[in-house]
């Protein structure tokens, strides 16, 4: 299959274009390729070299994302190609994420599905939801979008784990044509972190996520706390304060990282360094907050922010609705926020 035009992108002069996809905004002049390694300007044109391109095809249980408060205990179908519009020196996924390799037409190497198929074969495994994972779902969203809008007439939920930075006219149109929950990623609250380890800016990504929000997408964040960078109390602290004044029922999600590509000098991040984490974030004022990447470790369950009753157990990726009735604490009835 050969490249086709891309969606969200401008015409410039002397021949470039502008990618309006995502806050990176590249400006291209023909044959050059953008950040992402996925759109090009052919000739004046932006072109996708992803569409329908799988790298990575799996059934996921909704709770890998993570999301802790959308559909719990269903499985998501989860695709994606090659490809990122960042280039975070820590990235745990970089073999794909980072990934370039083109055939002889220019596409990037993966396999081709087409949407109609991806949506039969979701439904054929009893998967709730199709998730837009691994990489990076803004450098194949003209595929998402085809793949989300079948999947949302077959009643299907569509999942973006994103690192947000999507412009407003992406989210505007993801949210009208398919989009139901994102987790997005906010690495830290430094916008010289973004720059040094990244390469891209912070406020992208809260534009993106505040965006998200604002057209109704249900919205998880997650923070991989990574030692020496972005795991002192002051910045974690930082973090939960912004996501409290977008809302307080926005589930935090505190993941461990493990030493990965440019980063395996680092260590893990200490379990104590999580808990901390925690407790910043529920002493700030965030509802939901939870400790990732620590399976049978703490904060994993989902609480009544009343009464302080289970209402969803999990162990791992192991989700168990055994306190939850009619969107609220089974035990005193308080509303409990997620589209379950």
């Amino acid at each position: 299959m050969a490249e086709r035009e891309a969606l969200l992108w401008s015409r410039l002069d002397g021949g470039r274009v502008r990618c309006d996809l995502c806050a990176q905004r590249c400006e291209l002049r023909d044959g050059q390729w953008g950040l992402c390694g996925a759109r090009r300007n052919e000739g004046g044109t932006l072109r996708t070299a992803s569409y329908g391109r799988l790298i990575a095809v799996h059934d996921d249980p909704i709770e890998k994302k993570p999301l802790f408060h959308y559909r719990p205990g269903t499985r998501s179908l989860s695709i994606a190609t090659c490809g990122c519009n960042l280039r975070c020196d820590f990235c745990q996924n970089h073999e794909i994420s980072q990934c370039r390799d083109r055939d002889e037409e220019g596409m990037l190497v993966g396999r081709f599905a087409a949407p109609e198929r991806l949506v039969r074969q979701a439904r054929a495994s009893g998967c709730a939801s199709i998730s837009y994972t691994y990489t990076e779902p803004t450098v194949f969203y003209e595929y998402c979008r085809d793949v989300g809008t079948a999947a949302r007439a077959a009643g299907l939920g569509n999942v973006f784990v994103t690192n947000g930075l999507l412009t407003p006219a992406a989210v505007d149109d993801a949210a009208a044509a398919f989009l139901d929950a994102a987790n997005v990623d906010l690495k830290s609250f430094s916008a010289e972190f973004y720059r040094t380890h990244c390469k891209g800016p912070l406020d992208g990504v809260k534009a993106g996520l505040e965006r998200l929000l604002e057209r109704g997408v249900w919205v998880e964040v997650t923070t991989l706390v990574i030692p020496g960078r972005n795991d002192a109390d002051d910045e974690l602290r930082s973090i939960a304060r912004y996501l409290a004044g977008l809302g307080r029922d926005i589930p935090w999600h505190v993941s461990r990282f493990h030493p990965d590509y440019r980063a395996r000098d680092l260590p893990a991040t200490p379990v104590e360094r999580l808990v901390r984490a925690y407790e910043i974030g529920r002493a700030e004022g965030l509802r939901y907050v939870y400790i990732g990447n620590v399976a049978g470790g703490p904060g994993e369950a989902t609480t009544c922010p009343q009464c302080g009753a289970v209402a969803i157990r999990r162990v791992g990726f192991s989700a168990q609705v055994c306190g939850l009735r009619d969107g609220g604490c089974g035990k005193c009835g308080t509303p409990i926020a997620g589209r379950w």
